[in-house]
């Protein structure tokens, strides 16, 4: 399994950015971000396969992008108009399956993951 280091959190005013990176990128399956709030389960907010296919949760749509930057070996996750409601640990995951219909969502379909970075969004 592969040993995945997230980083890039802080602590930003509602409407900032913040932009966290994972190492290393993985060129096969799929990698994806998750976040878990205190007192919420984990949930997944972006992934993206070794085809580039790229799936957001809803509540992220439009605001995060995820990509890969292959020149520094890095999975990122541009996160703009950040929200109160965006506050979390967030983490990176990598599973080597490749799925026919692009990756899944759950969390439970990966099996490498990072520690977790901090992300706290003020009002």
């Amino acid at each position: 399994q592969a040993q995945l280091m997230e980083s890039g959190g802080g602590s930003v005013q509602a409407g900032g950015s913040l932009r966290l990176s994972c190492e290393p990128l993985m060129n096969v399956g799929c990698m994806g971000w998750f976040r878990q709030a205190p007192g919420k389960e984990r949930e997944g907010i972006a992934n993206i396969d070794s085809s580039e296919r790229i799936s957001y949760a809803d509540d992220v749509e439009g605001r995060f992008t995820i990509s890969r930057d292959k020149a520094r070996n890095t999975l990122i996750l541009q996160m703009d108009s950040l929200k109160p409601e965006d506050t979390a640990m967030y983490y990176c995951a990598h599973d080597k399956y490749n799925w026919q219909g692009g990756c899944p969502r759950g969390p439970q379909f990966f099996k490498s993951w990072g520690q977790g970075t901090q992300v706290t969004v003020s009002s």
